[in-house]
């Protein structure tokens, strides 16, 4: 797998993941820093001219920097949860395929300090040059579980204790009205098609964003974020009407 752009390459390398990268032969005090740091791993670094870093990349935005990665190991909807951090807050991705909405979809999980994201196998962005690019490095620490069927994964998630909310615009219930404090896994689909039937059908609760303007949606990606936070706004304010530390 193939990265680019600087925060993506710093970020694959404080993982671990890097295996070879290719750096411009300009003086940049930032691309000095990534080929130290891949030089101290024992990664080979090769200087590479503008037209060269174009080509690795595809004509992405490389900002000088590209990395050849280990792809991320394989995990199911079971280890997500194990791994997580206090109680479980996921992300399931039905049918997003754009890879700059995966990216910064993978970057709020990670600011979030979610547990991890599912998503199907098919027809699924490659998590490398645009979404590793959107996701500003975060790619390389959020976790991933690729399944076969997103409804069954559902499932898989409600034995296992998590409650599953779908974020849907006509849902009758506000998305600050559900309790988030509880282990959660917040299921949003692609923008314009959003939630598919057996997939909404198998969420425990629907829930909406109200909008207030002209427009009447808002990016996957975004919609994502207001409810990831608003799920870490609750179990701060759980936390702390207990007396612990917040």
């Amino acid at each position: 797998m193939r990265i680019y752009g600087i925060n993506p390459v710093t970020e694959a390398l404080r993982a671990g993941r890097v295996t070879a990268i290719r750096v411009s032969s300009r003086a940049d005090d930032r691309l000095n820093e990534i080929a130290r740091l891949a030089g101290a791993q024992g990664i080979p670094v090769r200087r590479a001219n503008t037209a060269e870093l174009d080509r690795f990349a595809r004509r992405g935005v490389h900002q000088g920097v590209v990395a050849d990665v280990r792809d991320a190991e394989h995990l199911g909807v079971e280890e997500l949860i194990a791994g997580a951090r206090g109680t479980p807050l996921l992300v399931v991705l039905d049918g997003i395929e754009d890879p700059h909405n995966v990216g910064a979809i993978l970057r709020t999980v990670d600011a979030a300090g979610g547990a991890g994201v599912v998503r199907q196998s098919r027809h699924a962005a490659p998590l490398d040059g645009a979404a590793a690019k959107a996701s500003a490095g975060a790619v390389s620490h959020v976790k991933v579980a690729e399944v076969v069927n997103i409804a069954r994964a559902l499932e898989s998630l409600k034995e296992a204790g998590v409650w599953t909310v779908g974020l849907a615009g006509d849902a009758p219930r506000r998305y600050d009205e559900i309790d988030l404090t509880v282990p959660t896994a917040i299921v949003v689909g692609a923008e314009g098609v959003g939630l598919r039937r057996l997939v909404r059908e198998r969420c425990d609760w629907l829930a909406a964003i109200p909008m207030a303007g002209h427009v009447q949606s808002l990016n996957v990606s975004v919609a994502t974020g207001i409810a990831l936070f608003e799920a870490v706004r609750q179990r701060h304010a759980s936390v702390a009407r207990a007396g612990g530390p917040v």
